[in-house]
């Protein structure tokens, strides 16, 4: 039985620096770890008083902001369950949400008032234009003594192949998230680490603060959208040491330009989905470091990862995390459930065999155990009887200099039953033989079958709202 706020921050020394928060008009402040917890007491005091208790369920919708940071921090003080929501969400999303737990409570900022009226979920909220929490409150409730399995978290996956499920984590998510934030963030005591993923992702509720506080360290929490020198000043002025983003900004940042200085840096890191070789060596090559890439699922957490002070294989998801039992079965890769600290309140009749939890992602593995992903299983192209992996066939395309961006599918044929189909874009209008060349391209590095037949250019590829290409929205873009 434990309670993470009071275990975690309350019990921390108070003078201790735990926080760096930059709002959306770049200002900052400093939080103590004692400021934290006199105002996560003082905002679970003002949620009781609205009535939320332990098993309510708290909406946030409100960016990366204090307020969010401290609804957490109430929530898990209350034993209330709380569901981060990305700002980008409109009406039916928050519908398809409130299906699987309406919210006592929603925490949101005045912007996102109307898209909750029109959700119908306008009944029981705190615009933050009303956030008058102060310390010092009389009736703070007692933190509760919470056991492992209790529910701290309803996230949603990303919707990248489908509709977002459900998925309900418990209070030992937290606490098994140490396991990753050693071999995999890699963060210590005194770093200064930047976990850019926005509310929503599962990567912001696990790595946003509350890893980098389970390993010592100091965490900056940022409201701006994403922007280049913005991004790059940021961790400039911060003197970031742990850099965690996504392998689209990454790739946003070579962009703009030659990989810039950021000698603050020691680790770099990457999750949410494969990281190309190409991009992996340009930072390589600019900061001599090597992007740490990792694996894991809203449902489990993080499985794999590249180690600290190792030399992974370029376009390798890392190792299994230490103690987490895998095996690939046919070529998808399983967890064995007892042994992943972080695996979401799942029934025995989700495992296989009543022990594995099947990730839905194919994999290889090396002879020294690194993982390489191929695809999802629902995404493999079959063409002339030919198995293809969209996944190297883009890494084939962003091999090529014009190329930005890519998504690849598979697209019906009457002849070959699917054909591989790419949308594409690149910095310029594409000249009239773009779409050869890059075919040629595709050819010429990997087996011609899985060259894309299918070419289009597009602006921006259609994407979740937690910022992850959809495939299945490309696809229908494809076949249109």
């Amino acid at each position: 039985m434990a309670n993470v706020t009071r275990d975690l921050v309350e019990r921390a020394s108070p003078d201790q620096t735990a926080l760096i928060t930059i709002d959306a008009a770049r200002n900052r402040r400093v939080w103590t770890f004692g400021e934290l917890a006199d105002g996560a007491r003082a905002t679970a005091a003002r949620f009781a008083e609205l009535g939320v208790g332990r098993g309510d369920v708290v909406y946030t919708l409100c960016g990366s902001r204090n307020e969010w940071v401290l609804t957490m921090l109430a929530c898990l003080r209350l034993g209330a369950v709380m569901a981060p929501c990305s700002p980008m969400l409109r009406a039916d999303d928050l519908r398809t949400r409130a299906r699987t737990a309406e919210p006592r409570l929603v925490v949101a900022g005045d912007r996102h008032l109307d898209v909750l009226a029109e959700a119908g979920l306008d009944g029981s909220v705190l615009p933050l234009s009303a956030w008058d929490i102060e310390p010092g409150a009389a009736d703070v409730p007692p933190a509760q003594d919470l056991p492992d399995d209790d529910p701290a978290f309803l996230l949603f996956t990303s919707g990248s192949t489908g509709t977002p499920k459900p998925v309900w984590h418990g209070q030992r998510y937290v606490w098994g998230q140490r396991l990753q934030a050693e071999h995999w963030l890699g963060a210590r005591p005194g770093d200064i680490v930047w976990s850019t993923a926005a509310p929503g992702w599962s990567k912001s509720t696990r790595n946003a603060f509350l890893a980098p506080w389970l390993m010592g360290a100091v965490a900056v929490l940022s409201e701006a959208r994403f922007d280049v020198e913005q991004r790059l000043a940021t961790v400039r002025a911060e003197g970031v040491t742990v850099l965690c983003m996504s392998p689209t900004e990454w790739r946003m940042l070579l962009a703009a330009g030659e990989p810039p200085a950021l000698p603050s840096l020691r680790r770099l890191v990457a999750a949410g989905e494969p990281l190309d070789k190409e991009t992996i060596a340009q930072w390589r090559a600019a900061t001599g470091l090597t992007i740490a890439d990792g694996y894991g699922q809203t449902e489990t957490g993080h499985i794999a990862g590249s180690p600290p002070g190792s030399d992974a294989p370029q376009g390798s998801a890392g190792l299994p995390l230490p103690g987490v039992g895998t095996r690939l079965h046919d070529g998808e890769l399983q967890v064995d459930a007892a042994t992943l600290p972080t695996l979401s309140l799942v029934p025995d009749t989700d495992l296989v065999d009543g022990r594995w939890w099947p990730t839905g992602d194919l994999f290889e593995q090396d002879d020294d155990g690194w993982l390489f992903f191929t695809s999802r299983a629902d995404d493999v192209i079959l063409s002339s009887g030919y198995r293809i992996d969209p996944v190297e066939v883009e890494t084939a395309l962003r091999g090529h200099g014009a190329v930005r961006d890519c998504l690849v599918a598979g697209i019906p044929d009457a002849q070959r039953g699917e054909v591989v189909a790419a949308l594409v874009v690149v910095d310029s209008d594409p000249p009239e033989d773009l779409a050869a060349v890059l075919q040629r391209h595709v050819r010429a590095v990997t087996a011609p079958y899985k060259y894309p037949r299918v070419i289009r250019f597009v602006d921006a590829l259609p994407r979740t709202t937690t910022g992850k290409a959809a495939r299945d929205k490309g696809r229908e873009l494809l076949r249109a």
